[in-house]
């Protein structure tokens, strides 16, 4: 009761401290550049006395050039200021009886003396915070000749970009690239990270972008998505204008890129291809520290168009993409897993890898706005996909440490010659195939209607996916037990095993807002979701001298391991939000009820079973927003939801298709329940260009389903069991900032991350467990960024340092604790020589210390370097050599740490080689204001030569 009058007085201060002034007045209007009429972002807004000329409010413009300045009333001055223009001075009078006036558009005009003093000192600020918006300008970093877009968001503050090519902005994930606010090649980022050229970009914003649902009826609904956002230059969207990327090098090395665009006003026309064996590195050059790591030599071929059209009633957009991927991975792993406080297993590996990927995928968007108060939305979407992956392993069990590196230990033919036969437990040579395709279909639509202009409307969303996939795999295993009996110390497994699945899901949701008082809205909404799946898994028991490429031939019915499990899901949910909006502050709270029932028919051998599962879930969810300004911003969330365990996870079977890692079902698991809470605050000031940004986030899970391992010591294999188990909890935080000093010249950036995880696990070399086999591993991650930026107009210097450490604390065994540096410290410069010439060039320190394996304590001093050269008429062509890792130091080494073991890595990769590049660039824009940007390519500045407009 207490919660809900604490609520209640929370909603009466809020009214209070949000409630208008009836003696204030409000000035809005949009600050457009006079020669092409694009917004002026951050552009300073003040409200002057006419007494004095002081300050009585200021503001700047958000990335649409809008502003909106609260002032008493009275008359006053308004003046407009961005560098490189020159300000303008508007009189006002804010009246009781109009005390809110829109001056409408204002012009800025260039200031061509100022500007030319900006070429020499002012400079473009690297990133600017606009309400939930951070904005990076791409003429502030400086970037290697031809460069894609991943070596320009690498040097972002606050962007990481993994080995995987997965992008992170201020720890949150990149799901989606646009251009211009329409979507480029949907969920693939990496397709616009590749081959998009850097020069054609004037903005990079990341923002999270609400889902169709969220932004046609107002209320959020979890769903939204981190994105980017890149604004193509200024007049560069009428016309035509690609790109044609070749190169060769050696280690019989290649890469080709091409590139082809055609804008029209809001329509949009893009078609792309590569073709590479550089694993799609970036160029060098960009930037020190860190590099990323590769996992193994892989070919990539992919091609396809995306398109955009817009007009006032229909919105169109959609893409086709064919992706081929051939990777070759070797990687060497040494590991050691806890099995109880005093004994460990150590395992020694060699692992050959040869994954082909094929898909080919189809996305396309239609929004149709028949009139002002009706929105059609449809989503259909396609795919195939098609893999052929093969795997030979090799690896050694041993019940103490061997005291041999895994290249010692695999290059002897006699293993008991290293290692004494009783600390040995088995060794396993296995090859295999997996061949598998699918295709899947699907597609959502959703239908509003607005039945008045206060908030009040209804809304339907339908979807639909149909999935058919089959798997083949082929296998063939070895494996020798060192501590059983003569009889049982060899077994020899060949095995082929078939799995198709169809699936089948439909949602179908109904929404309703209605408004309750003035900036008050409540939604009720109700949706029905019906998922049914059936697999079919069955084993064959291949001949003793069987090989792969045979084929199915020759199998015998293994009905024991054949299983076959049909599921129906039913989910009701219920949704009721409420909605709060004020002038700064945006509040959002819900509660979700969901009844499940679930039916799974299952048989595997003699067990056949039919159960009926019924659950209730509640979901609560809380949304709070402040802007404390257009560039300050505080945003909360809270997000509460239920998971239940998988059903097969329920029954009590047991599953010993692989006799090393043999599963049984635990019938008492219980719904996990996830807490999380995130926390953002960002704020920039643009008179001085210094900002800082944050972002916090906690994850707790109740009752996670974990697995509790029983390890046997006479044959290096585990028991696993689905359990429950509490304490996983997860505490996430960055703090970054953006520093510019003198003129603007310089510039420092920061950026620190800290990371505590509570990883809890259950192991034990006894057949009964008990709590006292809670393995639990206390990890803190601590790092920090740092780079000095002096930048003119021919040249950019950068020094960078970073140092993450990793204190790791195990309770099973303390002789495990780790504290573990990694730390870099480089520089990195590009210089535009005359004669169309440029050098880019990056060095760096790479160090490795706490590992208690010697050899992952390094030192790699890594250099890689750049020479480019422009040519043609308006240098539509260049030709630049470049060179990765000089020096030859670079190496693949990670480490994964958990609650139950430890794991080192390394890959292989190719690093040290030489590539010439040859790049042409074509460009035919049209329109009155669509001459293209002086200098190579697209655009002078940092990317080419001439001055910075401002």
């Amino acid at each position: 009761m207490s919660k809900w009058v604490i609520g209640i007085l929370l909603l009466f201060v809020g009214e209070s401290l949000f409630a208008q002034n009836n003696n204030k007045g409000k000035v809005s209007g949009v600050v457009i550049d006079s020669n092409d009429k694009s917004p002026v972002i951050q552009a300073t807004v003040q409200i002057l006395s006419l007494r004095d000329s002081s300050m009585i409010a200021g503001n700047a413009t958000n990335l649409d050039g809008h502003f909106s300045i609260s002032a008493p009333i009275g008359k006053y001055l308004l003046k407009v200021s961005f560098i490189g223009y020159k300000p303008t001075f508007t009189p006002i009078t804010l009246t009781k009886a109009k005390p809110d006036i829109n001056i409408g558009n204002i012009e800025l005009h260039t200031d061509a003396i100022m500007l030319q003093e900006a070429v020499i000192v002012g400079q473009a600020p690297e990133v600017t915070a606009s309400e939930d918006t951070l904005v990076y300008n791409s003429s502030a970093y400086r970037v290697p000749e031809g460069s894609a877009l991943e070596e320009l968001v690498k040097k972002l503050p606050g962007a990481e970009v993994d080995e995987n090519g997965k992008i992170t902005i201020n720890g949150k994930e990149i799901t989606k690239i646009m251009i211009d606010g329409k979507e480029f090649f949907a969920d693939d980022p990496n397709i616009a990270m590749k081959n998009l050229p850097v020069n054609i970009i004037e903005k990079v914003k990341a923002y999270d972008k609400q889902s169709d649902m969220a932004r046609v009826t107002g209320i959020e609904d979890g769903e939204e998505e981190t994105v980017l956002d890149l604004s193509v230059k200024p007049g560069m969207n009428y016309g035509f204008f690609g790109n044609i990327d070749g190169a060769i090098g050696t280690k019989d090395r290649y890469s080709g890129k091409l590139l082809a665009n055609y804008f029209k006003n809001n329509n949009r026309f893009t078609v792309i291809g590569s073709a590479n064996n550089v694993n799609d590195n970036s160029f060098p050059g960009g930037g020190g520290g860190f590099h990323r790591k590769e996992n193994g030599l892989t070919a990539i071929k992919m091609g396809g168009f995306n398109f955009a059209t817009e007009s006032t009633k229909l919105k169109t957009e959609g893409s086709v993409n064919f992706n081929y991927k051939d990777a070759d991975i070797v990687s060497k792993q040494s590991s050691e897993t806890f099995v109880s406080t005093e004994n460990s297993s150590f395992k020694n590996a060699l692992d050959y890898t040869r994954n082909k990927t094929t898909n080919l995928i189809g996305d396309f968007f239609i929004e149709w706005r028949p009139d002002t108060m009706t929105t059609f939305i449809f989503r259909p979407r396609i795919k195939y996909g098609k893999t052929n992956n093969s795997n030979a392993q090799n690896s050694y069990t041993f019940n103490q440490d061997p005291g041999y590196s895994t290249d010692e230990l695999f290059a002897t033919d006699d293993l008991t010659s290293l290692v004494p036969e009783a600390n040995i437990v088995n060794t396993v040579l296995k090859n295999s195939l997996k061949k598998g395709n699918d295709i899947n279909a699907g597609g959502s639509m959703i239908v509003n209607r607005r039945l008045n202009a206060d908030g009040r409307n209804i809304t339907f969303r339908g979807r639909y996916n149909y999935t058919n996939s089959n798997s083949d795999l082929f296998s063939i295993s070895e494996t020798e037990y060192f501590q059983q009996t003569v009889e049982n110390r060899l077994e020899i497994l060949n095995r082929y095993i078939t799995t198709p699945t169809k699936t089948s899901e439909y949602n179908a949701r109904l929404t309703y807002s209605e408004p309750i008082f003035k900036g008050g809205f409540i939604q009720f909404s109700y949706n029905f979701q019906y998922k049914h799946s059936k697999t079919d898994n069955t084993a064959f028991d291949m001949p003793q001298d069987w090989e792969i490429e045979a084929g199915t031939n020759g199998g015998t019915l293994n009905s024991n391991l054949s299983k076959s499990a049909t599921y129906n899901y039913y989910n009701h949910k219920m949704d009721l939000t409420f909605r709060w909006l004020r002038e700064k502050m945006h509040f959002n709270a819900g509660v979700s009820f969901q009844p499940q029932h679930s039916t799974l028919t299952y048989s595997q051998g003699n067990y056949q079973v039919d159960t009926t599962r019924n659950v209730f879930n509640f979901t609560p969810t809380l949304d709070f927003s402040y802007n404390f300004s257009k560039t300050s911003r505080l945003r909360i969330r809270y997000r509460g939801r239920s998971s239940q365990p998988n059903m097969i996870d329920l029954l009590p079977i047991t599953d010993n298709t692989d006799p090393l890692n043999i599963t049984i079902g635990n019938p008492g698991l219980k719904p996990a329940f996830t807490n999380e809470l995130r926390m953002e605050y960002n704020i920039f000031k643009p008179e001085t260009q210094r900002g800082m940004f944050s972002f916090f986030n906690f994850r707790n899970v109740l009752n996670d389903i974990s697995n509790r391992k029983i390890y046997n010591e006479e044959t290096g294999g585990y028991t696993t069991t689905p359990e429950n188990i509490n304490g996983n909890w997860n505490l996430f935080g960055i703090v970054g900032t953006n520093t510019a000093l003198r003129n603007k010249k310089y510039t420092i950036n920061t950026f620190t991350r800290t990371n505590y995880q509570n990883m809890v696990s259950y192991i034990s070399d006894k057949n009964i467990t008990a709590d006292t086999d809670k393995n639990t591993t206390k990890r803190l991650s601590l790092g920090e960024r740092l780079r000095g930026t002096y930048r003119n107009d021919w040249w950019e210097l950068s020094l960078n340092g970073s140092i993450d450490y990793t204190h790791s604390r195990n309770n099973y065994q303390k002789s495990n604790n780790m504290d573990i540096y990694q730390f870099a410290y480089g520089a990195s410069t590009n210089i535009r020589l005359p004669w169309n010439m440029s050098i880019s060039t990056d060095i760096s320190q790479n160090s490795r210390r706490g590992y208690v394996d010697a050899s992952m304590n390094r030192d790699e001093l890594i250099w890689n370097a750049q020479l480019s050269q422009d040519f043609l008429k308006g240098n539509a062509a260049t030709i630049s050599v470049q060179f990765y890792d000089i020096l030859h130091n670079q190496s693949n080494i990670s480490r994964t740490i958990s609650a139950a073991m430890r794991q080192d890595t390394e890959y292989n990769a190719i690093y040290s080689y030489c590539m010439i590049h040859f790049i042409y660039r074509l460009n035919l824009f049209g329109g009155k204001n669509a001459t293209p940007p002086n200098g190579p390519g697209f655009g002078g500045g940092p990317h080419g030569r001439g001055p910075r407009h401002f």
